[in-house]
């Protein structure tokens, strides 16, 4: 007989040792505590102190700063706007306020922040499946940097847009404090819900249209939604916006707001646009990309947008799947942003693509055709369509009751879009659930918008002076 042949025993596969669910993550508790340890740190009441340093930068030479790279013909324009009011030069000071901020007390606590969160960046737009939903809707600054930075910015902007109403002081720190009580109030509510649960929350505008006490603001906003949902971009946009009356229609003209650019010859322009365009196709996921392809390039003319971004190389772009059969894309340059200074540099190399991500963190939905793209001259931007039911809420024309309420939207947003990025209930903890914090941003923000009016008011100076160029738009 031959000799028993053994077989070799076959090991069990190692499985590694995988530890509890308590052991790696921390409880809602814990995370709590980890919150209100920051508090020794940094107090909570520490946060009411605004004092400019004596080496604060000159508000004029980081305004002449941020107007570098910009298109020089519409730089005037930029300061004719920004030289209305304390409150619209306010918007086009991010750098300013970045600068500012980055002196202040923080926790050390990042999210993925907006950068310049004042109260005209949030509105309604349609999401993909057309809801109307109220969010953040400006990510031209976006970058991970302290939750405390988009607070601040935030309330400071309802003392500016109290005051440009006409309302009392006590008015005007009120809506800057209910927009950081309803931000530390839900930031709470948002520690204790699940992660998917937070990401799955919205605003629905005409939900939050049912809930205004003045009824003569819910009427009027009740039919500016009414008339958004029935604007066809066939019926309306493409009328305004395009000339039908040579052989290929063409975006109309309106300058020094809209207006074909002739510095290179028009064959070459196009041709460096189709080639920035077919790299913003390859952005898009495949299923989109489809879609983008049943539309054919048609035109493209440089488009002065916002305060903020007026001067920077944006445009419109028109596109046909059929003769009537149009859409309209928005193009904006990306510039870096106000906080890359403070925070450092972003993670992408491609400035359109860190405001897409930043707009895909903080957004609850997010535009069909958002994407981002290089030109040939080396300018980033990024993509989405124009309009599309954007609503700006016409704050100018609220009363203290409503600004109040529309403050305590702003804070319901920007709670959550931190939320989704960062850690809420860390955030939560150092929060606390009295009014400390909430007092003391309130007390920033007042003192923020008398700085505000300082430097508005020497920027007036310099234009009288003749140090700066201005336009005035409709004179």
């Amino acid at each position: 007989m031959g000799k028993a042949v053994k077989t070799k025993k076959r090991s069990k596969p190692e499985v590694p040792d995988t530890p509890s669910s308590f052991e790696t993550h921390p409880t809602h508790d814990e995370l709590l505590d980890m919150g209100k340890a920051l508090r020794d740190q940094c107090p909570r009441k520490s946060h009411a102190a605004w004092q400019p340093s004596a080496q604060r930068p000159d508000p004029l030479v980081l305004l002449e700063q941020s107007s570098q790279g910009r298109i020089p013909q519409l730089i005037p324009v930029r300061y004719g706007r920004m030289m209305k009011s304390p409150f619209t030069w306010y918007r086009g000071a991010a750098l300013q306020m970045a600068a500012d901020l980055a002196g202040t007390p923080a926790t050390g606590l990042r999210v993925q922040a907006c950068g310049d969160a004042h109260l005209c960046n949030f509105g309604a737009y349609a999401t993909p499946e057309r809801r109307v939903v109220f969010d953040i809707n400006d990510f031209d600054e976006t970058l991970p940097g302290p939750w405390e930075w988009d607070v601040k910015r935030l309330a400071a902007s309802f003392v500016l847009a109290g005051r440009d109403n006409g309302f009392s002081e006590d008015e005007a720190r009120e809506a800057a404090l209910a927009s950081v009580r309803s931000y530390r109030e839900h930031m709470a509510e948002f520690s204790e819900m699940r992660v998917l649960d937070i990401w799955y929350a919205s605003l629905d505008l005409q939900t939050i249209l049912d809930s205004v006490d003045d009824e003569e603001a819910r009427k009027r906003g009740q039919k500016r939604l009414a008339k958004a949902r029935e604007r066809s971009v066939l019926e309306h946009d493409f009328p305004e916006l395009v000339h039908t009356d040579g052989l290929a229609p063409t975006i109309r003209e309106n300058p020094p707001l809209i207006y074909h650019w002739r510095e290179v010859g028009h064959a070459e322009h196009m041709e460096n646009v189709r080639t920035a365009f077919a790299a913003y196709r390859e952005t898009l996921t495949e299923h989109r990309r489809v879609l983008l392809d049943r539309f054919r390039l048609m035109d493209v003319a440089i488009k002065v947008v916002g305060v903020g971004s007026v001067g920077t190389m944006c445009a419109v772009m028109l596109l046909m799947a059929a003769d009537k059969d149009p859409l309209f894309l928005q193009v904006k340059e990306a510039r870096p942003s106000v906080l890359e200074p403070y925070v450092g540099p972003s993670a992408h190399a491609n400035r359109g693509q860190r405001i897409v991500v930043g707009t895909q963190l903080m957004q609850s939905a997010s535009d069909l055709f958002l994407g981002w793209t290089q030109g040939v001259g080396g300018r980033h931007f990024y993509v989405r369509q124009l309009k599309d039911m954007k609503i700006k809420l016409l704050v100018e024309l609220f009363s203290p009751s409503l600004m109040r309420q529309y403050a305590e939207v702003c804070g319901w947003c920007l709670a959550r879009a931190h939320a989704r990025s960062g850690e809420p209930a860390k955030i939560s903890g150092y929060l606390g659930k009295t009014d400390q914090f909430d007092e003391a941003v309130a007390d920033f923000s007042v003192a923020y918008a008398d700085q505000s009016e300082r430097d508005h008011e020497a920027f007036v100076k310099a234009v009288r002076a003749g140090k700066v160029e201005v336009f005035i738009e409709g004179e």
